[in-house]
């Protein structure tokens, strides 16, 4: 596996989580008309984000209690570290890339402090399943 792909994994966890239906709330029905926008922006990711993946981490990876929080503060971080990225690098897609790249080293390391060695590597061997999980959640909003 190249050295770049783990790193991309986790960003592509972190964005296909937003608007995750695990802790699904009642939506606004109310329609209003969108202004049409000349620059194609990444959508940000949800707050809730960090949240649902957690979750879905827990179970997959039978973390602790302990565990868990850690790992939700680790993701919070990052959702908004990339939310942040995507505001400063808007017009810069080479930027961006470069910074997310950045934040998912950090993250990675800091989720493998966290998590045991026999945890890690599942997080490592479940990643595109827990991935396809929250777009599959994402998909049934």
């Amino acid at each position: 596996m190249r050295p770049t792909r783990p790193l991309l994994a986790l960003f592509l966890l972190v964005l296909l989580t937003f608007g995750c239906a695990r802790h699904k709330k009642g939506k606004n029905a109310t329609a209003t008309a969108e202004p049409v926008r000349t620059e194609a922006a990444a959508p940000a990711v949800a707050p809730t984000a960090a949240r649902d993946l957690t979750d879905v981490m827990t179970d997959e990876l039978q973390l602790r209690p302990d565990q868990q929080v850690k790992v939700r503060a680790i993701l919070s971080s990052t959702v908004t570290q990339v939310n942040d990225a995507q505001k400063q690098f808007a017009g810069n897609r080479i930027g961006l890339m470069t910074e997310l790249k950045r934040i998912n080293a950090s993250s990675e390391g800091q989720l493998r402090q966290v998590l045991t060695p026999t945890q890690y590597k599942n997080y490592q061997v479940k990643k595109r399943a827990m991935q396809a999980e929250m777009q599959a959640r994402k998909s049934n909003q």
